[in-house]
């Protein structure tokens, strides 16, 4: 291995680690990437590929605000798809309704568009309405395909002069100056971990202290309707219940009160009924969550079918076929979206400790590269 030295090390060639690559490069700086896998095959790649812009609150708001603007000049520069696509947010009763029309109001009619029951049915190819009472449409929010953004990401900066990617390498510790890994030391003058919920591999005591756990989620990818036509992701009120910009609004308790009521098994599950579709007309959908320091690899097919049925009840069809069948993962912490810590002099370790790794990654690396992303602790 060679042992020249970069302005950045990154540790992690995940979708924020890889958002800062890009980053540095668009600042002049010469960049190394150590990723222990041969290719992308984590959180950033097991996602629904939904950039959540407008479902975000206060500093998040701010953060994927920038990071929406990271991912177009990221995507126009890899050749990466990322659709300007916005959200599409169902209401089946007129709690879930109020709850948009309540964001509306504290955003504005150009953030929040409010849909009424014919209009979001035919988003979603239904033929009636049926139990639909009306929607929001919130044009912010991008998509990209998960199985392709990262990879496309990490070939583009491979081929950039300044760069590189060291895939199947390892990383055995990091010191000032020097990454220690399976194939040598890597030397450059700032290191900045990205490793997610790895964090734990390489400094326990600070994963420890920020309380990060596992996230696993049980996902699949299915066949769409014939009649499915958006391109935007679909949420719905168990999302209302996720993302802060809901559960900020009057009506959230109200909501929170009435799905527990209706569909306690989703709550118990952790559920965030979604969906969103692929270039190649097949959707990604999901997701459950349970939280654990170590995930096991079981899917519990009791959780798929709840997910997949209440999918089935929102686009208005009997079942859905299934394709495929996975375990997403990601970090997540009771104490915070975020950790920022500076390890050692040089040395910071950053992990978003929530769902929204793929929604924050570029404006991270914005942040950082201005100087203006603060420590956590």
């Amino acid at each position: 291995m060679s042992t020249g030295s970069s302005d950045l090390i990154i540790v992690g060639a995940g979708i924020v680690g890889l958002a800062h690559a890009f980053e540095a490069l668009a600042n002049g700086l010469s960049v190394t990437v150590v990723e222990r896998d041969r290719r992308p095959v984590g959180a950033s790649v097991r996602n629904f590929g939904h950039c959540c812009i407008g479902a975000q609150q206060g500093e998040l708001l701010d953060i994927a605000q920038l990071s929406r603007a990271g991912w177009l000049r990221a995507g126009a520069a890899a050749g990466i798809w990322a659709k300007e696509a916005g959200a599409l947010v169902v209401a089946r009763s007129e709690t879930e309704a109020a709850v948009l029309e309540e964001l509306r109001a504290e955003r504005g009619a150009d953030v929040v568009q409010l849909r009424n029951a014919a209009e979001t049915a035919e988003a979603l190819g239904r033929t009636e309405p049926g139990d639909l009472v009306g929607g929001a449409f919130l044009p912010a929010d991008l998509r990209v395909n998960p199985r392709e953004a990262a990879p496309a990401l990490a070939r583009w900066i491979a081929e950039q002069p300044g760069a590189r990617i060291l895939w199947g390498t390892a990383v055995t510790g990091v010191e000032p100056g020097t990454v220690h890994t399976t194939r040598g030391p890597v030397h450059g003058d700032q290191v900045l971990v990205c490793v997610g919920h790895d964090l734990d591999y390489l400094f326990p005591e600070a994963a420890e202290e920020h309380g990060i756990q596992r996230c696993r989620l049980n996902m699949a990818r299915v066949e769409a309707p014939a009649a499915f036509r958006t391109d935007s992701a679909v949420l719905t009120a168990t999302s209302m219940l996720r993302y802060d910009a809901f559960t900020a609004q009057p009506s959230a308790a109200r909501l929170r009160a009435e799905v527990s009521a209706h569909s306690p098994e989703l709550l118990e599950i952790g559920a965030n009924v979604m969906f969103t579709g692929l270039p190649d007309g097949t959707l990604l959908v999901g997701d459950s969550h349970h939280y654990e320091d170590t995930t096991p690899p079981f899917l519990d097919e009791r959780v798929s079918e709840l997910l997949l049925d209440a999918v089935a009840g929102v686009l208005g069809v009997e079942r859905l076929r299934v394709l495929e069948r996975w375990q997403g993962v990601y970090a997540n912490s009771s104490r915070g979206p975020l950790l920022v810590r500076d390890l050692a002099p040089g040395v910071r370790a950053l992990s978003v400790t929530s769902g929204v790794g793929m929604t924050l990654s570029f404006g991270l690396a914005a942040r950082t590269f201005a100087g203006t992303l603060k420590a956590t602790a």
